[in-house]
Order: structure tokens, then sequence, then C-alpha cells
């Protein structure tokens, strides 16, 4: 007899009456975890009967032998003198396409699968996922050797790598790292290692821009190049630009406190450039406001996963497992799944707030200010501040032309990338130029 309590479900479809086309609805649970679909009960889960039972357990299974390939069970039962069949699929393995279409069962709704999320599923059902996915026409001769060093020396920092095992060779590092596949380096090379990863991948940057309502943009940026220049461009700019700070002084040390908790945000950024799905080439998103910054990146849960999965505690499964290993080594984050408990712990901690967390075509986190009505100040004052910024570094260099970025940051009480993001708008404009190697060169002031 029937479950009474049985509903639609990801495992579950009912039909009153059997039509071929409901091979789709196999094919859709052969593609994910398998299911039964009921003939002859209704929406509700009523058992409403078919007249022709015993010539359907013999048609539908040589039906979706021949269309599908698959071998499924079909039963009768009987329910009050009506009878209904039980189609049960399993969930298999290799992808299951339905004359040339491949639906996929996800919640209690059929999809036909298309685009990225086919390749996504493909992929998957074959063991792999986009980044690990071959790139051809790149060799590790276009890869930048200075974000080869910054790896190194921050792996080495954070104790996941000892520097006795990591190979001279920037091959051999690529091969540890499994970032190859044969001849070829997988698209997560590229995107963690080139200088412009844009040249591959279109939407895999970062786009930062200062809100004064919803449909009023103040001033943006777009950051790109590699994932771990992005990480550290992305983080002080938003401290040096598009957040204002609290100061206070404990003796002579100056003490900068700011609306959010920075570690807390600094997670967030790190797991949405880990996570995001750049095959869809849709960029990162940071909307800040004055009273809330909301950080956006497309992906995909894992399979049965919920929002409310995140919130509790869970294994780590991260949506671009090879970039996510890189950034285990260099310390940028965990691997244990504890990466949302932790900011919220952070945040709560930090000025009593918890951000929230929405999942539609990816995810979004939004933290919230403890001071609402204290706003930036307006555009014009802070492209002053910034004019004065390098008016500063002009005079210091015009003073000593070998000063180094570091005493320029110490000089001007700001971070040093700070400085060298005023320096590289200096350059655009054609004020200023440096001469000779980084070390022991100097600048001019054009």
């Amino acid at each position: 007899m029937l479950n009474k309590e049985l509903i639609e479900n990801q495992n579950t479809e009912f039909k009153e009456s059997w039509r071929d086309e409901y091979i789709k609805w196999i094919c859709g649970f052969a593609n994910a975890n398998g299911g039964k679909l009921f003939i002859g009960v209704d929406d509700s889960g009523q058992v409403v009967g078919i007249e022709n039972a015993k010539k359907l357990l013999e048609d539908i299974p040589n039906k979706v032998r021949d269309v599908l390939g698959i071998i499924v069970d079909v039963n009768v039962f009987k329910e009050d003198s009506l009878e209904y069949l039980e189609i049960v699929t399993d969930a298999y393995p290799s992808p299951i396409n339905y004359k040339g279409q491949y639906h996929y069962r996800t919640g209690s709704t059929k999809q036909e699968l298309k685009g990225h999320a086919l390749d996504r599923f493909l992929l998957r059902k074959y063991g792999k996922t986009w980044d690990s996915s071959p790139l051809p026409y790149v060799s590790v001769d276009d890869l930048d050797r200075d974000t080869f060093e910054f790896f190194i020396k921050k792996a080495i920092d954070s104790k996941r790598l000892e520097e006795k095992n990591i190979p001279k060779d920037y091959n051999e590092l690529l091969e540890k790292l499994r970032l190859r596949e044969g001849n070829y380096l997988k698209c997560s090379a590229v995107l963690l290692f080139h200088k412009e990863p844009q040249q591959f991948f279109t939407g895999c940057y970062v786009k930062i821009a200062y809100f004064e309502s919803e449909s009023v943009i103040l001033y943006q940026d777009v950051l790109e190049g590699n994932l771990f220049n992005q990480v550290e461009k992305t983080m002080d700019l938003l401290l040096t630009k598009y957040m204002k700070a609290l100061i206070s002084y404990e003796g002579i040390s100056r003490i900068e406190r700011y609306d959010y908790d920075t570690n807390a945000l600094r997670e967030i950024i790190h797991n949405a450039i880990v996570h995001n799905d750049y095959s869809r080439n849709v960029p990162i998103q940071i909307r800040v406001y004055h009273d809330k910054i909301r950080i956006s990146n497309v992906g995909s849960l894992p399979e049965t996963w919920t929002v409310e999965t995140l919130l509790t505690e869970h294994s780590s499964e991260p949506f671009n497992p090879n970039i996510a290993n890189a950034f285990f080594r260099t310390g940028y984050i965990e691997s244990w799944g504890r990466g949302i408990n932790t900011v919220i712990e952070l945040s709560k901690a930090y000025n009593g707030t918890v951000p929230t967390f929405k999942f539609l075509s990816g995810l979004t986190v939004e933290f919230s200010s403890n001071y609402p009505n204290k706003k930036l100040d307006d555009t014009k004052t802070r492209e002053k501040t910034r004019e004065k910024t390098r008016e500063k570094i002009i005079d210091l260099i015009k003073e000593d032309a070998t000063i180094t970025t570091q005493e320029l940051a110490e000089a001007l009480d700001i971070t040093s990338k700070g400085v060298e993001w005023q320096i590289q708008k200096l350059k655009k404009e054609g004020i200023l130029s440096r001469v000779g190697a980084k070390k022991g060169g100097r600048w001019e002031v054009l």
C-alpha cells in the first residue's frame, strides 16, 4: 500500500497516467540520486488507478532500455481495487541522455541541463571539476615567476609546505600541487599563477563599488590579475578606500577600528574567490554601503546542501578543489569546513551582529554595521584625501629618489599595498616612473 505520508520530492514523482515522455523523468532520476516514479497517483499522493497496468508492466522496461539504455524495476500494486505502478530507477555513475538531451532531478522538478550546467554535470560524472580541466596553448613559461615566489613564501610561512619539500623547478611545483594533466596545465594553474588569466576567462575578476543607495553608485573599481593578486588587492582596497575606521591611540600606537571584523571579511572574500564558478564568466561583486557590505559570488552548493547546511557543522567540499588546495597551502583558508562558523563567531564577538547568508544563483553574504547613521565622506572629500596622499608621495620621492615602498608607507601611515596602488595611478598618469632594477633603482618625477 502506498505510504500516505509520501510526497513529491527529489526522489519521488506522481503521475496519474503513463506517457512515453515520462522517460525524461526517469532519465532525471538516473542522472541524480535515483528515485521512484508512481503511475496512477495524483499530485496529492492519492491513488487514482490505471487500467492498463499489466501491459505497462511489460512495455515500460523495454521502452526505457531502448531509449535510455538502462534497466528499471517496474512493480504493480493495488489499493482498494485500484492498480498503480512503481518505477524504481537507480542513480547511474555515467551520464544518461534522452535522445541527446540530459535531464536532471533537483528538488521536486526535472530540468534539462544546458550550457555551463551541462558542462559541470558531465565533468562531475567523470569525477572531474571545471578547475581541473586541461587548458591548451599555455605553458609554465607563460606563468608569473613573482607569483610562484609569493606562493612559496606564503606556504613556508604558513608551515603547510616544508621548505625542503618545495621543488625549485616550477614545473615540478605544479605537479606537486596537481595543477597539470599530462602535457597540459589545468585551468586552476592559469587562474592562480598567470599574470592575466582574464585573457582566458573573461569574468575572473573582483568588482567593488560604493553605493549611496541601491540605484546610485558613487565610485567603483575592478581588480584583475591572478587569484593571489586579487586576494591581496581586494582586502587592501576595501580598507584604504571603501571603509572608514575610527582612529584612537594607546600610548604612541595608532589603533584603527572598522565597522566590521576585518578577519571575518577576509575569510568571506577568500571563500568567494575559492568557490566562484569561473566557467560562468561572472565576477565576484562587493557592494559597500554606509551601513553594510554585501559580497556575492556565483557557484553551486554540493548536492542536497542548503544554506542551513553551511550554517551547521559540515565537511569541506570546495567547488574548485585545486584552487582550494593552493589557497590552503598559503594559509588563506582551512580545510575543515569551519569558515562560515568562524565568520559568525568573529562578527558576533566584534560588534554583536551576525552576517546574513542567502543562496540564489550563488552565495551572498551581508555584513551589517553597528553605526548605520555614519556615512563615508562624500566623493569630493575622499578624492581630495587621495590627491593629498599622492602629493605627499611625490614630495617624499623628491627628497629621496631611492625611498622604498615600505618607507613611504611608514611615513604616510598607510599600508604598503595602499602606497603601491597610488604609485600605479601616478605611473598611469605619467607623473612617476621607476629607473633601474628593483634593488638599486630610483624614482623619477616627470
